[in-house]
């Protein structure tokens, strides 16, 4: 499996061989021995997966979680295509305000970490996208947050050739400024510490 780390600190992208023969195909778009070598640390423990099936032109995020708690995510794309998108809200981050789109799809089954405290976005890019995720944490509603993948301060490369699909919420999310002067954003320090306590890595 290979690995490469993205724009924003700690998140990574991982490309895993995927054999193919006159069956179909074979693919582990998780592997821990790459993780661990890769991150640092282990995997963290799995708390829940979540599956969503999404139609072309639909955008979710972004998404961040209240932290504390945090939550560190692993996500691919098991079915069609999406344009997953990793964005430093952390401030304090050497990276805050940055971002980076890898394009998850069922051909290459690309994969992406991203640590406790980023934001995270994507766009189904073909009908009957279908996203899987590993997550540290359960799902609590009222620590989940979002920002306008709109920000022109972020400057999201969101495809032209799509009308967007989205949740009301998603719709009338703040801007990166916004989230920040109402402190809700996550720090940095405190973003590290929940990981390292997590996953039980090495302090940065």
């Amino acid at each position: 499996m290979q690995s490469r780390q993205l724009a924003v600190d700690g998140a990574f992208e991982f490309r895993p061989r995927v054999f193919t023969d006159e069956r179909g195909l074979f693919v582990s778009p998780f592997q821990e021995t790459a993780a661990r070598q890769t991150l640092g640390h282990p995997l963290f423990p799995v708390a829940q997966t979540n599956h969503s099936r999404s139609r072309r032109g639909t955008i979710r995020g972004a998404h961040y979680t209240l932290t504390p708690p945090g939550i560190a995510k692993y996500v691919y794309c098991a079915r069609g295509r999406a344009l997953d998108i990793v964005i430093d809200v952390r401030v304090g981050s050497p990276t805050y305000g940055r971002s980076e789109a890898v394009l998850l799809d069922q051909e290459d089954f690309r994969a992406v970490y991203f640590p406790v405290g980023v934001a995270h976005a994507f766009v189904a890019l073909e009908d009957d996208t279908v996203m899987s995720y590993m997550l540290s944490g359960e799902y609590v509603p009222e620590n989940e947050l979002a920002l306008s993948v709109f920000d022109p301060a972020l400057g999201l490369p969101l495809p032209t050739d799509i009308d967007p699909v989205m949740s009301e919420r998603d719709r009338a999310a703040p801007t990166l400024e916004t989230a920040e002067k109402s402190g809700t954003l996550p720090e940095y320090r405190r973003c590290l510490e929940i990981e390292r306590a997590l996953c039980g890595g090495p302090a940065r």
